[in-house]
This record gives C-alpha cells, structure tokens and sequence, in this order.
C-alpha cells in the first residue's frame, strides 16, 4: 500500500508517499481502508518534534474513513465491508490502509460521506469535549467561539446551537464569517477589527459572556479574561506559544481556565462523545465542512495550508 512516511522532524516536506507492507490486524484490531484522510494541526505540530521524541519512520494520522478491509481474532462488533470513521490509528490514518483498535472506529451512517467522516475524529470529538464535558454549557448560556469558521469551531457551532446556546463566533474573512452564520450562530465578528470585543460587550448588555472556547489561546487569552460573565469559564483548545494574563481578571469574576486535550479522554468520556457524535449526524444535527480536497501525495501542501491560512472547515486527503 501507498502511505505518507516521516523519516525526520522538519518542514511539511518530511511527508514523503511511499510504499510501505499492508497492516494485519491482532486481537481486538481491524484494518480500514482508507478512503479520506482528515488533516489537524495535532499532525503539524508532531511532523516538526513539538511533542517529544517519535519512533522513525512514521506515518501520521488519527483521523479518516472507509470500509473495514479485515478483522482480527476476537473482534465481534465489525465485519469486512461496514462503513466507519477513524477516530485514532495504530499505524497512522496518511495511507490506503490503517490498523485500528477496534474501540477507536465508529459507525459512519449512510447519509454522511467518506469525506464528512475524514472530518469528524480530532475535530467533532474536541468540540464535543470543550463544550459540555471541560466547558459545561448550558442551554441559554453565551457562548464565544474564537476562531468558529475552523474545523473545531464549525463543529462546535453546530452542538451549541443543537444544546440551546446563544453563539458569538468570530471569523478573519467575510467568506468565514458568512459560513458561521449558515451553520447557527446569532453573531458573528470579525476578529481582526480592533472593537470587536467591544462590539461583543454591547451584544451581551455588559454581562459578558458565559463560556469562550479558545483556539489560539497566545493571541487571545489575555483579552478573553476581560469580557467573561462573573463565574464564566475559558476552555483552551489550542496555542501556538505563550501569552501574559492579568490573574485579577478572575479574581474579579471567580473565572476558570480550563485546558484540554482529547489524549486525555478516558474509556468512558470517549464512547459518550462519539455515541453523540453519531447520533447527531443521523439526525441531521451535525454535518462536517469540507474545504477543500487533495491527493494524498499532497500532503506537504495540505500541512502548509493549515500553517498558513484562514480555514473555512477541514482539509481531505484521498489516497
């Protein structure tokens, strides 16, 4: 089979597409054929050693969907042929064929795509985790996505508009911002205009806001602290490096930060959230973004597109 194989850590253009032996599944596993690979920035910041020493090569990945290929002993829940999403990899999701656990593929229904599947892994399952099990919303809280045009914060605006939440989301463009407002948020702001929290201040009559999921905490942190409702909570989902906060701005309102990551999902948290997940896309409740598709020999390209750019949802690979 085809795959993408990292032999250092460096720049996107360590992703070489090789040809590497088929995957055989052991107890409890199952092999995938791959038909989308969704793309994270997780996978960025692992290509370039941000998260500590890896075992060369590898072949990176958590996310895609596709057909079971194969099963192995002990596995009673799958058999060759059924529809799945890929929400973590043994041997990397960036091929035509992953070896999965069997407790780490979930049921793809019939109305969503290979595609939309690619997308829901790392994305849906940080949504779901930042806004009710880190964040607990409520319905007729406010919610404040910043950056809600990504693959998290499309997903996210989905689930709060389903729970019952008022939404403020933020996006860099128009083409973003008109995508949040499609997808259910009441608001929408532009985060690069300089009274934007301002704006969001006058839209909640001065109370701030309940809950902020936070995708670029070293930019933003320090600012969300100022427009939090007295007892409101910040989840961090992602930073891209360091930021100073001013910790009176708690004080003030007996706020929380709350870091997160899915890595650190128990057995129990992680089969709630994907049974959500499941039943929400065959209710029509929640449909992934896809911005854009490319070959899986693109992969280098796809990682300095996530790097770069303003995303309007997720990122395919097809192998």
């Amino acid at each position: 089979m085809k795959a993408i194989r990292v032999h250092q850590f460096g720049e996107p253009d360590v992703l070489k597409l090789e040809e590497v032996p088929d995957p055989t599944p052991g107890p409890g596993q199952v092999v995938v054929r791959i038909k989308a690979v969704g793309v994270n920035p997780v996978e960025t910041y692992i290509r370039t050693g941000r998260y500590g020493p890896r075992e060369f090569p590898f072949t990176p990945g958590n996310d895609g969907a596709g057909i079971i290929e194969s099963v192995g002993p002990g596995v009673k829940q799958w058999k060759k042929g059924d529809r799945v999403y890929v929400a973590g990899s043994i041997s990397g999701t960036y091929a035509q064929l992953a070896l999965c656990d069997a407790k780490k593929v979930h049921r793809l229904p019939e109305t969503s795509s290979f595609e939309e599947g690619a997308a829901l892994g790392v994305p849906a399952a940080t949504a779901w985790r930042g806004l009710f099990q880190r964040g607990g919303a409520q319905r007729g809280e406010t919610l404040f996505i910043h950056g809600a045009s990504g693959g998290v914060g499309t997903m996210a605006v989905q689930l709060a508009r389903d729970a019952g939440l008022t939404i403020i989301g933020t996006a860099g463009s128009e083409k973003g911002r008109e995508l949040v407002r499609k997808l259910g948020a009441q608001h929408v702001l532009d985060h690069h205009s300089p009274d934007y929290l301002k704006e969001l201040m006058n839209l909640t009559q001065g109370r701030g806001v309940n809950l902020i999921l936070e995708m670029l905490a070293n930019v933003n942190l320090g600012k969300d602290l100022t427009v939090l409702a007295k007892f409101g909570r910040v989840v961090v989902i992602g930073s891209r490096g360091k930021v100073e906060i001013d910790p009176r701005d708690t004080m003030l309102r007996d706020a929380d930060i709350r870091g997160m990551t899915i890595m650190n999902l128990n057995d129990q948290d992680y089969e709630a959230i994907h049974t959500g997940i499941v039943a929400a896309l065959e209710k029509g409740r929640l449909k992934p973004i896809i911005q854009m598709t490319l070959p899986l020999a693109e992969a280098a390209r796809a990682h300095q597109l996530v790097i770069e750019g303003e995303s309007h949802g997720k990122i395919v690979l097809i192998p």
